[in-house]
């Protein structure tokens, strides 16, 4: 005890927070395989065999928690689409609108709303799955659920809400505590630990004729393109200039300041996709486990089935939809011209005030134009590929996404973390010197 005691007192604060961050990440992935009490999970996994399309995509996201029908078989999911409607309804709602206003105290309140939420999409996602498992099939001769019942029904809800909570709980504290964005790192987990299984399975279908080594070659070289485009978009910026006013310097020249403001060409990062994909495995999900006669019901599973036309028009003005929405909620135009206006900057050639809000908003609109396009690049055009060209892409373009964009993320917070370490110690040996105070 004592050795551990002194082995992290030895440890830096960032390198405490990555250890709790690669800590957490464990952990959840041992909750991962934690089976949900009274179901036959290799009838379920049998459910699952050969599904390419928005529940495989699910599952890729939960690192295969709910192929193994685990007690994290909902994941981070109802706490994501509980974040849609919250931030949906700041948008529109008055009373939201000026808590977000308030600052720190608004935040947690709004935060607390998300949680209130996704316990009730949690409650009612989790009663759709376990009614599914109910009602299905047996698989050579073995149910799904081995004693059916209210005692059953009312535990395995239990069980996946439990679940749902330690998942959003387990986020927050890596958000607070560890190193990046606590929701995203756990996605980005899952999928991580499913890739091994598609590059096997893309190998494995090579071993046997079913796919050329041609084939295997191009998926490949698509991969790496995918990676390379993202790398590069998600660092590319447009910049712009502001200028301030001159300053008399002590040999009487004046010196103009100057300085740039950048803004991102996919200013939404991964949240785009992410809410676009969340809201469309809600039809996979319940075409799944929740059956139904209705004709007008299957009518529209049909037009959501995944690789379809009409799903592929949906999901492609959700990303645009979100990216949009989201690039709002980050960046606002008006409160960037009045910072600019109030500290004396100005863009050249555009006056202080509602002009330079008009200008930044044009801008932003055209670079997140761009950003839609490279993100349904990278998103919708790996499901034209597996669907009608038959290129079997096993790992999703939305993942590849999640999976570079939340690197980047953490390595850019770890680098700004290290450089205000630096300054830190700087500003400190300035004052034991005595030539800095504050």
């Amino acid at each position: 005890m004592k050795f551990i005691t002194n082995f992290f007192s030895g440890l830096s604060d960032l390198q405490k927070r990555i250890l709790f961050t690669l800590g957490a990440l464990i952990i959840y992935r041992i909750g991962s395989f934690i089976p949900l009490p009274g179901v036959n999970a290799s009838a379920v996994l049998h459910l699952f065999q050969g599904e390419n399309g928005m529940l495989g995509m699910f599952d890729m996201f939960s690192g295969g928690s709910l192929s193994r029908m685990s007690v994290l078989a909902l994941n981070i999911f109802p706490y994501i689409s509980a974040s849609i409607v919250i931030q949906l309804l700041t948008a529109t709602s008055k009373t939201l609108n000026e808590l977000r206003k308030e600052g720190e105290s608004g935040r947690i309140k709004i935060n607390q709303y998300t949680r209130y939420l996704a316990v009730l999409l949690a409650v009612v996602q989790g009663w759709a799955v376990v009614k599914g498992l109910s009602a299905m099939a047996p698989v050579n001769g073995v149910p799904a659920v081995i004693n059916p019942g209210l005692a059953f029904e009312l535990s395995a809800v239990i069980a996946l809400v439990g679940g749902t909570v330690f998942v959003m709980w387990l986020a927050e504290q890596i958000t607070a505590r560890g190193i990046g964005q606590g929701a995203s790192l756990l996605i980005m987990a899952g999928i991580i630990a499913e890739v091994p299984h598609g590059i096997a399975k893309m190998f494995s279908l090579g071993a046997v004729g079913q796919v050329s080594p041609a084939m295997i070659a191009l998926i490949v070289g698509f991969v790496v393109g995918v990676i390379a485009l993202i790398a590069f978009v998600e660092q590319a910026q447009r910049r712009i200039q502001i200028l301030y006013p001159r300053q008399v310097m002590a040999n009487g020249v004046m010196n103009t300041n100057a300085s740039y403001l950048p803004i991102k060409v996919n200013m939404s990062g991964v949240m785009g996709p992410v809410f676009a994909s969340s809201i469309m495995m809600l039809p996979a999900f319940l075409q799944r486990f929740v059956q139904s006669e209705n004709h007008i019901v299957q009518s529209i599973m049909g037009f959501l089935t995944y690789g379809t036309w009409t799903y592929m028009l949906l999901f492609t003005l959700l990303i645009a939809f979100f990216a949009y929405f989201q690039t709002a909620v980050v960046f606002n135009s008006e409160e960037t011209s009045n910072n600019l206006k109030n500290a004396g900057g100005y863009i050249p050639g555009v006056r202080p005030g509602e002009q330079t809000m008009k200008f930044l908003d044009h801008v932003v609109s055209h670079t997140t134009a761009i950003g839609v396009c490279y993100l349904l690049i990278v998103c919708v055009l790996p499901i034209i590929l597996n669907t009608r060209l038959g290129m079997p892409v096993v790992i999703g373009g939305t993942s590849v996404l999640i999976v570079a964009g939340v690197v980047l993320d953490t390595v850019n917070q770890v680098q700004s973390y290290l450089v205000a370490k630096q300054y830190s110690s700087v500003i400190k040996k300035a004052q034991k010197k005595g030539r800095f105070r504050v």
